[in-house]
């Protein structure tokens, strides 16, 4: 009588043995059966530049950033004098400029960071910031940052949307 185990143990170990050739095989084949089918080649890292050209100094980051259908929006202040308010108020209101500027909008938002100089201020940033991103919003999460946002900004925010 054969042993079942025995059978097992060979099946397994060939199957090892054949796998990475066969993985090696499957990512050979997926981008010509995904040319084949007619999808797009891999996402590529754009930078969307304000007034259309690069800075002749290279800057520390890039404001707005597209890879495929993904836009990823830099931290905006407010450094202006004023309360929590007028403050949210204005970083969102540059959010959705440069979103709407690459195709985007406030409704396509997936990812929201908020970052208060003081966290006293989350109700304040909270009453600007309801409906701003449709009736579906992205994901969010609120911290105080620790040791304070540079400059006179109250409030700093990124987000990340799609096209």
């Amino acid at each position: 009588m054969a042993k079942p185990n025995a059978k097992k143990t060979t099946n397994r170990r060939s199957f090892l043995k054949a796998a990475p050739a066969a993985a090696a095989a499957a990512v050979v084949a997926a981008p010509a059966a995904a040319s084949a089918q007619g999808t797009a080649a891999a996402p590529v890292k754009k930078v969307h530049w304000s007034g259309g050209k690069p800075p002749e100094k290279t800057p520390l980051f890039s404001g707005i950033v597209q890879h495929g259908s993904l836009i990823f929006i830099a931290g905006i202040g407010a450094h202006f004098e004023g309360d929590i308010k007028a403050h949210t108020k204005h970083v969102l209101d540059e959010i959705q400029k440069r979103l709407e500027s690459v195709g985007s909008s406030m409704e396509k938002v997936l990812k929201v960071n908020v970052y208060l100089n003081d966290l006293k201020d989350y109700d304040g940033m909270n009453e600007m910031f309801l409906g701003r991103f449709g009736k579906e919003p992205g994901v969010r999460t609120t911290i105080a940052a620790a040791g304070g946002i540079p400059g006179k900004s109250l409030v700093e925010i990124d987000c990340i949307a799609c096209v």
